[in-house]
């Protein structure tokens, strides 16, 4: 792959056919046609099977990749800062990331999938376009529209997993409250009214399930998307204090402080 090449196409069969170290430079976007993939991710072993859609963030913790004699995809690199730096919203994807960095798996329905492969085959012929007069706009804008057909079929995994989860235990409906409310709710009440309960036993679910507080559940939430949104430098301080419906700018900066060990601006300087 060129230096300056910023999309890459390709049909796999084999690991070999990967470029290297992609899981560090590129989102990596595979939509499986046959046989199966191995991976583990963050220390979970995964399969993915034919009709199913992987994506992985780059930087993310991918390890132990293995791939059946009959696999076959069609696997889409994107170089990292082409994509941050097409974003379309400021905030309509952090729902779409964090998704993606706890299931790594979607499984699009038959339109979907065509889609995927329609907008695959879009964004790399654009990228190819390098002699067009307006080669950066058409391109930024090639990505945003491939963005937002990929948050939708996020977003339908998404209400999938919701609805799957209604009739689940109040721990699991908990966390996807949390999942869903984190942006502009951080306190126990809210959601221990939301499930008919006390804060109080809303604690003792949480950590007879998994020994965390339901208060520091709501803050891992809300850190890893106070997270994205400072990644996302369009955005000044203040606005992100209003998305999350902090009262004021200073309020935001000591939630963070606690959060992260630093100030949103010294975070900012860091990145």
């Amino acid at each position: 792959m060129a230096a300056n090449q910023k999309v890459m196409l390709c049909k796999v069969v084999s690991a070999t056919e990967f470029p290297e170290d992609f899981y560090i430079r590129f989102h990596t976007h595979i939509y499986c046609q046959g046989g199966s993939l191995k991976f583990v991710f963050n220390g979970q072993q995964y399969q993915s099977k034919k009709g199913e859609f992987i994506f992985w963030l780059a930087g993310a913790n991918i390890s132990n990749l293995s791939l059946s004699e009959n696999f076959k995809a069609t696997i889409l690199f994107v170089n990292s800062d082409l994509l941050t730096a097409s974003l379309p919203s400021a905030t309509a994807s952090i729902d779409s990331i964090i998704h993606s960095k706890e299931y790594p798996i979607l499984h699009p329905d038959k339109n979907d999938k065509l889609k995927i492969l329609k907008n695959f085959q879009l964004l790399y012929d654009i990228s190819q376009e390098t002699d067009h007069r307006f080669y950066e706009e058409a391109l930024k804008l090639q990505m945003q529209i491939f963005l937002l057909e990929m948050w939708h079929i996020f977003e339908d995994e998404l209400d999938r997993k919701k609805r799957s989860l209604q009739s689940g235990s109040l721990y699991e409906q908990f966390l996807q409250l949390v999942q869903e409310y984190c942006m502009r709710h951080r306190e126990v009440r809210f959601y221990s009214d939301k499930l008919s309960i006390t804060p109080k036993y809303l604690n003792y679910i949480c950590k007879a399930n998994t020994r965390i507080t339901a208060s520091e559940w709501i803050q891992r939430n809300a850190k890893e998307r106070i997270i994205i949104l400072l990644q996302n430098k369009n955005l000044n301080i203040s606005e992100i204090a209003d998305t999350m419906d902090f009262s004021s700018r200073s309020f935001f900066t000591r939630y963070v402080k606690k959060l992260l060990g630093v100030t949103p601006k010294e975070y900012r300087e860091r990145i």
